[in-house]
């Protein structure tokens, strides 16, 4: 996988995928023994359905590949809450792009984990850095403002919108633009070119509102106006990315910012740990189930029904240490 295989890195992203308790020790020990010398920059991508996210991907990755640059694309494609099932169609929809020997694409299923992102794309995004991608783009599923966990696990966090967006601009208040380092307005071309240009000086005279945050300089957050279709602002685009990680590193924030990210994912992984006890320990299972009865008959309230479960956790626990002495 080092030397840049990418059916050893497709099969090791399937592992740390995996569920099963067998995959999940493989994984673990894999992602340990990875060394950390390669760091590649890591753009979260997200925007709504029908904004062009994969049309701006394959564009900006060929841009990207042509310039010499190793390009992986992380694509999270909704599930259905039924079946679970995902149709993950974006190698599809990227068929130049996913001919590109310098570029790979992974779509995955976001199953049930919120957020716009699936829950192994942390792990999926460090196994594409060692083997040896030089930029690695994660597309969210695009279902609107809740998808801020991508801000999480990457360095540069862009948005990209449509047109003549209408009540999108009052996002700008709260929610996922507040996190955002650069708004692309898509589509700037043919007819639409100037409702976009309206559309993008409208953005840049909102974020002028928001208060600056410490980790950007002078001008950041800025909207900009590209187009997938015609290949228009991606360089520009690009450029301003590589001001911006430039500006980060000689300050010091881009560092911080992976040191805080990771911190961030060890206490995700402490909770999610003791999320899969409810269900993976036979006694608590069978405590969660009696609990969960008593509330659906109306015997206990939901929040003391809760406050009983985490006693008796945080019990086990007592007794678990107790016999260990």
């Amino acid at each position: 996988m080092a030397a840049g295989d990418r059916r050893a890195l497709a099969r090791a992203i399937t592992l740390v995928e995996s569920r099963r308790e067998d995959h999940r020790a493989d994984a673990a020990t894999l992602l340990d023994a990875l060394g950390h010398e390669k760091q590649a920059l890591r753009i979260g991508l997200s925007g709504t359905p029908g904004v062009g996210k994969s049309s701006f991907i394959e564009a900006f990755g060929t841009m990207l590949t042509a310039q010499g640059f190793k390009v992986a694309v992380l694509a999270v494609d909704p599930s259905s809450a039924r079946s679970g099932g995902s149709i993950l169609g974006d190698k599809t929809r990227m068929e130049r792009l996913s001919r590109d020997p310098n570029a790979f694409i992974r779509p995955s299923p976001s199953q049930t984990h919120l957020g716009g992102v699936a829950r192994r794309t942390r792990e999926a995004v460090t196994l594409c850095e060692a083997a040896g991608f030089d930029v690695v783009i994660v597309e969210t599923v695009g279902v609107g403002q809740s998808e801020t966990v991508v801000a999480e696990m990457s360095d540069l966090f862009v948005l990209l919108l449509a047109p003549a967006g209408g009540d999108e601009l009052q996002g700008v208040k709260r929610g996922i633009m507040e996190m955002a380092d650069l708004i692309l307005v898509n589509k700037a071309d043919g007819a639409l070119k100037d409702t976009a240009t309206r559309t993008c000086a409208d953005y840049a005279g909102a974020l002028r509102l928001l208060r600056r945050r410490p980790q950007d300089p002078e001008g950041f957050p800025k909207a900009m106006c590209v187009s997938a279709a015609e290949e228009t602002g991606l360089e520009d685009a690009w450029a301003e990315m590589q001001s911006l990680v430039a500006w980060r590193h000689e300050k010091g924030h881009f560092a911080g910012r992976r040191a805080q990210q990771a911190r961030h994912w060890f206490e995700e992984e402490v909770r999610q740990g003791l999320l899969a006890r409810l269900t993976s320990e036979s006694q608590t299972k069978t405590r969660m189930e009696e609990l969960g009865r008593s509330v659906a008959a109306g015997q206990i309230a939901p929040a003391a029904a809760a406050a009983a479960m985490l006693a008796d956790l945080r019990g086990t626990n007592c007794n678990d240490h107790k016999t260990e002495t």
